[in-house]
């Protein structure tokens, strides 16, 4: 098949997101399949890049920082990419296109649809959702809500990662033809083997709702002979290291890590605890990358995050500070019971997450919208 494949975050720029699109990209190709891409330009990285089966094409646009993108600068993404999107499905005659984000590019598949007949689907992948994220876009959403409906009642599918975001859409659009394809990942990136310290571990932006301030809350009065190690950046990383201060455990805060990074990975390998406390989540990827790493995992239940670790983590209530606590006294009084919950989650990614397993079901997919759009 041939795809057009649309998302404004491509490494290195972006989060998770962005690694879906890497992942999904390359799994696609080498199973034979032609990938276009078009995404956003920024400083440094080239216009165009042509690798076997798969192209990148970036679009000038405004972009001032490389993790988040503000609404102001999607939009100036849409008008500058809408004119390149339109001449390469006029001239490749694609199967079908896939944009991810049903803000800004499912605005692009829409119109491009519209002009070539190509059938489009979405990847949804949380803020894109109105009621998702309190921390983004809220406004946004109000204001383009007729936009919004247009475009997902005309997708042929919203893909969505987890049924907690199948269900946030299916409130916005009852009428919204949904499917549920996870995330996926490439196994074996974080197994080396290295001995596990005494560490707990957080990645995470650094926003109120990602809930880390709970788990600052839950040490607070233990001294412990763990280390606690935070990475990442953003607007609530200064709240958080004044929360700290009155720790009894010393708090390293590293800010942002390319998560390509020698640093990062040595984090990941040598870690024993994972702890991901957010109220409010959909498919992330740090979660599938502490499953590689055989971390034993605390994360919340009735978000996303249980749909990634299934009965493979120590499952606490958003906000809950005790059960947070309870969670991580019962990893360190029992390393045996740490151990086994790591390897549990790196058994669940292998059987459930692989991106063989996952881009599979994509093609399934890509076939079953081509044949009912018909010729």
């Amino acid at each position: 098949m041939k795809i057009l494949e649309l998302c404004y975050e491509y490494p290195p720029l972006g989060g998770g997101g962005a690694q879906v699109v890497y992942g999904l990209s390359k799994q696609l190709v080498a199973t034979g399949h032609r990938v276009d891409l078009v995404t956003m330009r920024y400083r440094g990285l080239p216009p165009f890049e042509k690798m076997d089966h798969f192209s990148i094409r970036r679009v000038p646009c405004i972009r001032h920082g490389p993790i988040i993108c503000h609404p102001h600068e999607m939009i100036s993404y849409i008008f500058m990419a809408l004119p390149t999107a339109l001449k390469m499905a006029r001239e490749n005659s694609y199967d079908i296109i896939h944009a991810h984000f049903i803000f800004p590019d499912g605005i692009l598949a829409y119109i491009v649809s519209s002009f070539t007949g190509i059938p489009y689907l979405i990847t949804s992948h949380g803020s894109d959702v109105p009621g998702y994220n309190p921390d983004r876009f809220v406004l946004l959403h109000r204001m383009f809500k007729p936009l919004w409906e247009r475009v997902v009642r005309r997708a042929s599918r919203i893909v969505c990662i987890t049924r907690f975001l199948e269900k946030l859409v299916k409130q916005a659009m009852p009428e919204a033809k949904t499917v549920i394809i996870p995330n996926g990942f490439f196994p074996g990136r974080f197994r080396t083997g290295k001995p596990k310290h005494d560490r707990i571990l957080i990645v995470s932006r650094m926003f109120k709702r990602k809930g880390i301030q709970h788990f600052l809350k839950a040490v607070e009065g233990l001294s412990l002979d763990y280390e606690i190690h935070i990475v990442g950046d953003g607007p609530y990383l200064a709240d958080l290291k004044q929360q700290a201060e009155s720790s009894a455990t010393r708090v390293m805060f590293h800010g942002f890590l390319k998560n390509s990074s020698r640093q990062f990975a040595d984090l990941m390998e040598t870690s024993k605890i994972f702890v991901f406390p957010s109220e409010s989540e959909n498919f992330p990827i740090v979660l599938l990358e502490a499953m590689d790493a055989g971390l034993g995992i605390v994360t919340t239940k009735g978000t996303g995050c249980e749909e990634v670790v299934g009965d493979t983590a120590l499952l606490t209530a958003p906000g809950d500070v005790d059960g947070l606590r309870n969670a991580l006294v019962g990893y360190m009084e029992d390393p045996l019971l740490c151990a086994q919950f790591g390897q549990r989650a790196r058994k669940r990614l292998d059987e459930n997450f692989s991106w063989p397993v996952v881009a599979g079901k994509y093609v399934k997919l890509y076939k079953k919208v081509i044949e009912e759009y018909g010729p």
